[in-house]
C-alpha cells in the first residue's frame, strides 16, 4: 500500500513552530525562504553542464580564491531570497567582506543569517556533490538595523543551522536544538520530505576517517601519530574535498572528518562562522562532536567575519580521540 503520511518541510517547521506560543513566525519564515532559495540553486546545479553556470569568472572573494559562476549565483539567490523579507537585521556571507546590510528601503527582523553559499565550488566543474550551509542567531546588538557584533555570536547562541547537499539528490538538513532531521527533495512535487527523522550518529562507529592526507607532511606529530594509529586499526579513509558532502557521509555513517593545522595553515583553514559553527551545532545534535583539536567549536569566540578554524568533527569518542593526540603537539610546543 502506497505511503499517504507525508511530511513536507513546512509542515515539520510550522509544527516545531507551536511548541512555542510566544513565536512571531519570523523564524519560521526565515526557514521557508532558505528552503526556497536551494531550490533554485539546486535547479541550476542540476543544470550545470549544459547551460552557462560552470567554470570561473575573473572575481577573487575576500579570501583570495577565484569565484566561479555557479557560487556567484548561489551568493545573490540566498541574499535576494532574504534581504526584503523583514525577518532579518543583517546577513553575513562567506563571499563578501563586510555584514551585509539590509536595505533601507526594506524592514529588518530580529535573525542573523550567515551563510555558505556554494561550500565546495571548486569541485563544480567536474560534477562533485556540492552544498549550502547556513546559521541562524537573534539579533543582540541595541540599534533598529543590524551590526557586526550580530554576526560575531559564539556558536552555542545559534537558534539554528543546517545544510543543504546538491547530490544524486538534493537534500536539507537542518536542526533547531531540538534533533537534527534531513529532507529529500522531491521534483515530482517540489517540496523537500522528511526522509531522514532524528538523525543522530551510529554509535559504534562505522571504522572511517576522512582527512586529506596530501598534507601529512605538513602536520603535527600528534595528528600523524593520530592516523597512523587508525590505520593499524582498519580504519577505512574517505575524503571527497567538499565539507557538506564529507559531512553528510560521517553524519549518517560515523566516524570522523578533520581538517587539521599545518606548517602553512596554523590557525586552520576552514571557516568557524559560515562553515564550522553551523555543522559543528548539527553534529552536536546528532550526539557527536566538533573541535578545533582543543576545545569545543562551538565555545570559539569569533574576533572576526571571516575567522578560520581547524576542525575535527563527528563521533564523539573519535573527537576525544584526536583531541589526546594533538595534545601531544601543544606538550612539545
Amino acid at each position: 500500500m502506497l505511503d499517504t503520511h507525508i511530511v513536507t518541510l513546512s509542515r515539520h517547521i510550522v509544527e516545531q513552530e507551536r511548541r512555542f506560543p510566544e513565536a512571531t513566525g519570523q523564524f519560521t519564515n526565515v526557514l521557508f525562504d532558505l528552503a526556497l532559495a536551494a531550490k533554485v540553486i539546486g535547479r541550476e546545479v542540476n543544470k550545470a553542464g549544459i547551460v552557462d553556470v560552470i567554470g570561473r569568472t575573473d572575481q577573487v572573494n575576500v579570501h583570495g580564491e577565484t569565484v566561479q559562476k555557479l557560487d556567484e549565483y548561489a551568493d545573490l539567490v540566498v541574499l535576494n531570497a532574504m534581504d526584503h523579507t523583514g525577518n532579518l537585521c543583517c546577513m553575513a556571507s562567506e563571499e563578501h567582506e563586510d555584514v551585509i546590510a539590509i536595505p533601507e528601503r526594506f524592514p529588518t527582523g530580529e535573525y542573523v543569517l550567515m551563510y555558505d553559499p556554494l561550500d565546495g565550488s571548486s569541485n563544480i566543474d567536474v560534477n562533485v556533490s556540492i552544498g549550502t550551509i547556513f546559521s541562524i542567531h537573534r539579533k543582540v546588538s541595541k540599534g533598529p538595523r543590524g551590526a557586526l557584533e550580530d554576526c560575531l555570536q559564539v556558536g552555542r547562541r545559534q537558534v539554528a543551522a543546517g545544510y543543504v547537499v546538491y547530490g544524486s539528490s538534493t537534500m536539507l538538513v537542518y536542526t533547531s536544538g531540538a534533533g537534527v532531521h534531513g529532507f529529500t527533495l522531491d521534483p515530482s512535487i517540489g517540496e523537500f520530505v522528511l526522509s531522514h527523522p532524528d538523525v543522530t550518529l551510529p554509535d559504534p562507529p562505522n571504522r572511517v576517517y576522512s582527512v586529506n592526507e596530501a598534507y601529512a607532511p605538513r602536520w603535527g606529530e600528534g595528528q600523524r601519530a593520530f592516523v597512523a594509529e587508525l590505520k593499524e586499526e582498519g580504519y577505512t579513509q574517505r575524503y571527497i574535498g567538499s565539507l557538506v558532502s564529507d559531512f553528510h557521509r560521517t553524519l549518517l555513517r560515523g566516524g570522523i572528518f578533520m581538517y587539521p593545522p599545518d606548517l602553512r595553515q596554523p590557525q586552520g583553514k576552514l571557516r568557524l562562522l559560515y562553515e564550522a559553527a553551523p555543522l559543528a551545532f548539527i553534529a552536536e545534535q546528532a550526539g557527536g562532536r566538533a573541535s578545533t583539536g582543543e576545545i569545543d567549536i562551538m565555545d570559539v569566540v569569533p574576533t572576526e567575519l571571516h575567522q578560520r578554524t581547524p576542525l575535527f568533527m563527528g563521533s564523539k569518542g573519535m573527537v576525544d580521540r584526536a583531541e589526546e593526540f594533538l595534545a601531544r603537539d601543544r606538550a612539545i610546543l
